[in-house]
């Protein structure tokens, strides 16, 4: 009887030691990485971005940003054009723009940092957006009033009031703005155009040359006449000789 007690007890104790071993060797599943960003996402949530996320699309811009924001340390702040910002353009004015210029358009909009309301309040100004690159150029004036949250952004060409934050939490603030923002380099007035240089005009042929060419011919003129004028004077002598000695002749013929 106890011998079968104790195989009973030894058998439950190992079978208690397999299923604590087997709970241990389980792998505890690893924790839900976050979400990654959806830009489109928020902004067809705002309801009234259409026309930014058609452009975001057609230039790729879309992508570039939800990769960088994914792998990025400082975030992005985007200002976001409302449909009705895009309805008061011109007519043509972004098919006018090649590709390349619409895609630096769109990155003019995007500043390559996250900027709280507050932050914009000790910025300094030109504000590099994505399209500045290192050059310098595509740059934007914020002006934030230390009495209320009002932003304005102001582009060279036109300015754009910021009507309120669409998203904002690190990495990412999106602002609602009510104008598309013109970059100076693609809207900006054109240079004038260079004054054509003066017509050179031909030199004339040197006068003296000419004048050679016109003596020519008069001083030939003048050697004949001189010639002339001595055959005329020796033929004259010639004439006289030659009439007295005929009047000698008859004289000595008929003396008187």
């Amino acid at each position: 009887m106890a011998v079968g007690y104790s195989c009973f007890a030894l058998a439950a104790v190992l079978l208690l030691l397999l299923f604590s071993a087997s709970e241990a060797a389980t792998v505890a599943p690893a924790p839900e990485a976050p979400g990654k960003l959806n830009l489109t996402g928020i902004l067809e949530k705002g309801g009234q971005y259409e026309n930014f996320i058609r452009l975001l699309k057609a230039t790729q811009v879309g992508e570039q940003i939800e990769s960088q924001l994914n792998n990025s340390f400082n975030g992005l702040t985007i200002f976001a054009p409302t449909d009705n910002a895009f309805d008061n353009l011109k007519a043509g004015t972004l098919n006018g723009l090649s590709s390349q210029e619409q895609v630096s358009l769109v990155l003019y909009h995007v500043l390559p940092r996250f900027y709280s309301p507050t932050t914009f309040q000790t910025t300094s100004n030109p504000v590099s957006t994505q399209a500045s690159g290192g050059n310098g150029v595509y740059t934007v004036n914020i002006t934030a009033s230390s009495s209320s949250s009002q932003l304005n952004v102001s582009t060279g060409v036109n300015q754009a009031p910021v009507s309120n934050h669409l998203y904002l939490d690190f990495p990412l603030a999106i602002y609602s703005v009510d104008s598309v923002l013109l970059p100076y380099q693609l809207f900006g007035p054109k240079p004038p155009a260079a004054a054509p240089s003066p017509l050179v005009k031909p030199k004339k042929a040197t006068p003296r040359a000419a004048d050679s060419t016109a003596d020519a011919p008069a001083t030939t003129a003048s050697a004949d006449q001189s010639t002339s004028a001595a055959a005329t004077r020796v033929i004259s002598k010639a004439a006289a000789a030659a009439a007295l000695l005929a009047v000698l002749t008859v004289t000595i013929a008929n003396p008187l």
